[in-house]
């Protein structure tokens, strides 16, 4: 089999890649999982990559892309970038020291930037629902839409023993420059 070219899509549902394969003259579809979640959480908007994107972790640009239903894997979606979640991914220090005379041990679990992966999420909103194509910024969400989204990436990798580290949602421009760099 021979790899012949990604097809070129906007975003997709869920994390799978759709790779296009020559087999002799037939050409044919098939879909790869990327990965599965360790936990009974459900992403809370559909989830996806930008294709033809590359980021510091080696993968597609991922993006979460609110609107109203949720759509099957493989689809691809018309989106506007209003933010970007800076996250550090996979990454757990973990120190224990006794203090001396005590008869317990300190434990402090601790994310760091240096040994993590950088693993940055745009946020964006499909431009074809009249519910969501009109917010611009992340901004403006309301609170509790955002404070969804953060906690579930904080908590989705528990099950797996790996921490994230989710920093402070920044404004569509960053987004923009983001996957204007990841291309």
């Amino acid at each position: 089999m021979n790899l012949t070219k990604k097809k070129k899509n906007y975003f997709f549902s869920t994390c799978v890649v759709l790779f296009f394969f020559s087999l002799g003259f037939k050409l044919r579809e098939i879909m790869q999982v990327d990965s599965v979640l360790y936990s009974s959480v459900v992403y809370p908007h559909n989830y996806g990559f930008i294709p033809q994107t590359l980021c510091e972790d080696n993968d597609p640009m991922d993006v979460l892309v609110l609107m109203q239903e949720p759509v099957f894997p493989g689809c691809f979606l018309r989106a506007k970038a209003i933010g970007l979640m800076p996250m550090i991914d996979q990454v757990l220090l973990t120190l224990s020291f006794k203090i001396p005379n005590a008869r317990f041990v300190f434990q402090l679990d601790l994310i760091s930037a240096s040994t993590g992966r950088k693993n940055d999420k745009i946020i964006a909103v499909c431009a074809d629902d009249p519910e969501y194509r009109d917010y611009n910024d992340i901004k403006e969400l309301p609170p509790h839409r955002l404070a969804e989204i953060r906690r579930f990436f904080e908590d989705y990798k528990k099950n797996e023993n790996k921490k994230v580290a989710v920093d402070d949602f920044l404004p569509a421009s960053t987004a923009y420059e983001s996957i204007q760099y990841s291309m």
